[in-house]
């Protein structure tokens, strides 16, 4: 089953469920938010898939309504992996301005400030003057339905509530001028489209999963989930190691090789950029590179679509 969170004409945000044919079937309000559903797991996904797959429940077409982030809101940081594909290791070694590091014996873990999250079609807020070298990483992501800490790693799975794909845009000249850490250079408000839809773990192979990322019509990247270095229960039991993970974190799960950072000479992204992130089960990502002016002083960030 496929959830996500839609606008609907009037301007409400609700949840819905995308049904195999391309329409979609929107909850009833006492569903709350995703983070409610979330939290309320089996009985609330139980009785959403009842909803969707009734040949009672009324149904509109998609293009009747706005697909957000699945998940609105984000209650704490994006949690990260990085390097969780050795391909993608090795290809930037020497290319990491002097800030290279032995292979990890164990997965690497970093944050993303929520103000980045936009949706699956929305437009990634682009401003050359915060930095020269915008770079796209497709990545797998998956979502905490259970509370806990120190997880065994034979448990992990039942921790998973579901998949969806994001698109972790990162600043390479931020993220080697800050020390090398790579908090600021992943944090850019309005940058990382997350969506389309929010698949449940039990509805995901995750092991014939076919991740790629396509700029402007060419595959820049394209890689099996089963190619991950560290798999995702390890990745659960490692990062809940004495830290609590809670019912709506999101952990993006690594970018395969073929960023631009990599390449020779480098493809960096530029203004009107269309970039598509798609996997098999999971959905597709579309989004544009558009101009908006992130350096002047702004007081919180509004996201505001072109179109």
């Amino acid at each position: 089953m496929k959830l996500g969170t839609v606008e609907l004409r009037s301007g409400e945000e609700r949840v819905a469920c995308l049904r195999a044919d391309g329409s979609v079937v929107i909850a009833p309000r006492e569903f709350g938010e995703m983070h409610d559903v979330i939290e309320a797991n089996d009985s609330a996904t139980s009785e959403l898939r009842k909803l969707c797959e009734s040949s009672q429940a009324q149904a509109i077409v998609l293009s009747e309504v706005r697909l957000l982030s699945p998940i609105r809101g984000l209650r704490r940081d994006v949690l990260c992996t990085g390097w969780n594909y050795w391909d993608h290791f090795y290809e930037s070694e020497g290319k990491r301005e002097g800030q290279d590091v032995p292979k990890p014996e164990a997965p690497t873990f970093f944050t993303k400030g929520p103000d980045v999250v936009i949706g699956p079609c929305d437009d990634i807020a682009f401003d050359p003057f915060i930095s020269k070298k915008w770079d796209y990483e497709a990545e797998i992501a998956l979502v905490i339905g259970k509370q806990g800490r120190s997880i065994p790693r034979e448990d992990a799975m039942k921790h998973v509530f579901g998949y969806c794909l994001a698109n972790d845009v990162s600043q390479r000249d931020l993220q080697r001028r800050h020390g090398g850490q790579w908090l600021k250079g992943k944090s850019i408000d309005g940058t990382m489209p997350l969506g389309p839809w929010l698949t449940l773990r039990d509805d995901v192979e995750l092991a014939n999963v076919t991740l790629e990322c396509e700029l402007n019509g060419t595959v820049m990247q394209r890689a099996s989930a089963s190619e991950m270095a560290f798999g995702i229960a390890e990745l659960i039991c490692e990062l809940s190691f004495g830290m609590t993970l809670r019912p709506g974190d999101v952990l993006l799960t690594g970018t395969p090789s073929g960023i631009g950072n990599a390449r020779t000479p480098p493809v960096y992204l530029k203004e009107r950029d269309l970039v598509v992130v798609r996997a098999t089960q999971l959905g597709e990502l579309r989004n544009r590179l558009v101009a908006k002016d992130l350096s002047s002083y702004e007081t919180p960030f509004r996201y505001s679509p072109t179109n």
